[in-house]
């Protein structure tokens, strides 16, 4: 991926450092990549980053390092590409998949999928999700190609500025049929993966409409406005209506589904390079249509 800048009168006595910061927005950290690999350029030669520009002078960087993401063993699987471009690519995950090896799943996330994949092409890179979805919450998720444009995702999430749709069933009917859910959420103290709300946790917000009501149950879209972990799922417990096979915060069983029924339907942003808004939408899993028809016919949640 390169990056070119035309030097006007205006611009005349900056340096390629003060082009590299202000014109490109590269962080400190990928300026200093850049000075090891020797991809910085005035004028189709070499330069460093302190070199005086004049104007007419042409400022390249080329940023399409090759990186390697270590302990990712590249496994041969059916990825489900929902968009790709030079910078980013989007998966349709599956539930009982996590994302990055951990723990028991060292050989059977996407991060294995996905690192067969570019290798198959060709391309050495590192895996970077931009954001992440439990184990058993399906839907979309994006990778960066690069640092920098990991970088940029990561800023318009931060400035809310990266819309984030999920669709789920709850248990039970809410009264509200849109409302917003501000409650902050902190990890629970005797445990590393529960969380709960409290008033020592970071500030927390979730949108929601419900989009049918089923028998005893809803149909529910959710928009995140932060993207703290379990968010949907602790806000639904909170509010009374957990999510449909939620094992962690709902005791209520149900033999509908074996999971949580929650579905990352939507992601938005704009593309750094090119400005251009995308959405990537992912179709509601078959799991979860069974599960609304069955509702529909009125079997008991």
């Amino acid at each position: 991926m390169k990056f070119k800048y035309i030097v006007d009168d205006q611009s005349s006595g900056r340096t390629v450092y003060s082009i590299l910061r202000e014109e490109f927005e590269f962080s400190d950290r990928l300026i200093r990549r850049l000075k090891r690999s020797k991809t910085v350029f005035c004028n189709n030669i070499h330069v460093y980053v302190t070199h005086v520009l004049k104007a007419g002078d042409i400022v390249e960087a080329n940023i399409n390092f090759e990186e390697r993401s270590k302990n990712i063993k590249p496994v041969r699987m059916d990825l489900n590409i929902l968009y790709e471009d030079k910078a980013v690519i989007a998966l349709d995950k599956p539930a009982g998949m996590v994302i990055n090896p951990i723990g028991a799943h060292q050989d059977n996330t996407l991060a294995n999928g996905l690192m067969y994949y570019f290798q198959s092409k060709g391309e050495q890179m590192k895996i970077r999700p931009v954001s992440r979805l439990d184990i058993d919450t399906t839907g979309v998720v994006v990778f960066a190609k690069n640092g920098f444009i990991h970088d940029r995702l990561r800023k318009q999430m931060i400035a809310n500025q990266y819309y984030r749709e999920y669709v789920g069933v709850v248990h039970g009917c809410p009264k509200e049929a849109t409302g917003t859910i501000n409650l902050p959420i902190a990890r629970c103290p005797d445990s590393i993966i529960l969380r709960e709300v409290s008033e020592r946790g970071a500030p927390s917000v979730t949108h929601y409409t419900v989009i049918e009501y089923l028998q005893k149950a809803a149909l529910v879209k959710f928009v995140l406005e932060t993207g703290r972990t379990h968010q949907i799922r602790v806000h639904c417990k909170a509010i009374g209506h957990p999510l449909m096979g939620d094992s962690l915060y709902s005791h209520i069983e149900t033999s509908l589904i074996a999971r949580q029924a929650l579905h990352s339907c939507c992601v938005g942003f704009r593309l750094p390079i090119t400005s251009e808004d995308i959405e990537i939408w992912s179709p509601m899993p078959k799991d979860m249509v069974k599960v609304i028809e069955e509702l529909n016919r009125g079997t008991s949640p």
